[in-house]
């Protein structure tokens, strides 16, 4: 499907397909850019598009944002957090009122029909990718905000919004502030994914982040979409395995009180119940298909199981840490692979 081109706006500085080779750091942030060269490199993504820097800036100049949001931060102290919460609550409420213009909200969402031909039905993840010299280090906890339907215009509007508004937080103001950054200067872009339904999902680290041993893995999984897990809402099974043959060395199976699952518009958490709660979420079999998939550079591979005659799909994210660094468990990461 081809995207007609909209009066009084550039559609090919507003949106790029994901695979763009052109998306810099600078049209399309840091998430963008690495999803845009892991699959130039052959690696499995699901399908979506930019909505690029140009676009937020345009929605800021439409709606005259630029000089309430300075406006809003003249009083901030960094030393006293009440006046960084302040701004940020004013400046969300600016980006809650404003109005996405028609051209760029008609636009993003032809892109999204070039996703799904049935009208409006395939559930997406919105999340927000800053470019990096914004972004606090370690990096702020990923905002994405998964729709589950664009069944209605609003949402997507609303979900791209509060992404935006995201390069707003208390935190965020702070880091610039630190480090000097012009608050002037500052946009963010946003990435709409396919949303993968995954029935287990989880975090897997290519080095042991508790001993520092590069001969293991460690892989976090629970039941579910991941949210949890990057959340802290759930006590995930934590797998420790050889990394050149994927035997499990250590298996700890958690409680895991929580799910995240897929909801009419996003996603919601669910109290898990039954024995559920105390199952492995990953047998040896499954173990050993992703750690050699990961070994052999073939990774974040979706891993199929087979029970009770039902496909099932786990969906990991592939993390590069050492205990040098903080633990992060952080999709946003410039260090983690994105979901498959």
């Amino acid at each position: 499907m081809l995207i007609e081109r909209k009066e009084g706006v550039s559609n090919e500085t507003i949106y790029s397909p994901l695979p763009d080779s052109q998306a810099t750091l600078e049209t399309v942030g840091g998430k963008g850019m690495s999803l845009a060269k892991m699959i130039g490199a052959g690696f499995p993504v699901p399908d979506g598009f930019h909505i690029t820097t140009e676009a937020y800036r345009q929605f800021v100049a439409a709606n005259g944002l630029q000089t309430k949001i300075l406006a809003a931060l003249k009083d901030v102290e960094v030393s006293l957090p009440a006046t960084l919460e302040t701004a940020s609550a004013s400046i969300s409420r600016l980006f809650a009122d404003a109005i996405i213009p028609n051209e760029i909200t008609s636009t993003i969402r032809d892109a999204y029909l070039t996703l799904d031909t049935s009208h409006l039905a395939l559930p997406v993840a919105v999340r927000s990718s800053a470019t990096a010299e914004d972004l606090p280090k370690p990096p702020l906890r990923d905002s994405k905000k998964p729709s589950s339907t664009f069944a209605e215009t609003m949402l997507y509007s609303m979900q791209s919004k509060k992404c935006w508004a995201s390069l707003w937080t208390a935190r965020a103001i702070a880091y610039r502030i630190k480090n000097n950054i012009d608050q002037n200067t500052v946009a963010l872009a946003v990435v709409v994914q396919e949303m993968v339904n995954a029935e287990a999902s989880g975090i897997l680290f290519t080095a042991n982040p508790i001993n520092g041993q590069r001969d293991e893995m460690v892989i976090n999984a629970a039941w579910g979409l991941g949210e949890a897990i990057v959340g802290g809402l759930v006590s995930p099974d934590t797998i420790v395995a050889d990394k050149a043959t994927g035997k499990v060395k250590k298996y700890d199976v958690a409680e895991k009180t929580v799910i995240t699952v897929l909801a009419e518009s996003g996603t919601r958490e669910e109290k898990l119940e039954g024995a559920q709660r105390s199952l492995q979420v990953m047998n040896e079999a499954q173990v050993v298909e992703l750690v050699t998939s990961r070994a052999k550079s073939n990774p974040s591979t979706a891993v199929r199981k087979i029970s009770n005659g039902v496909a099932r799909t786990e969906n990991f994210i592939s993390c590069n840490r050492v205990p040098s660094q903080p633990y992060h468990p952080n999709p946003s990461n410039g260090n983690c692979l994105v979901p498959s």
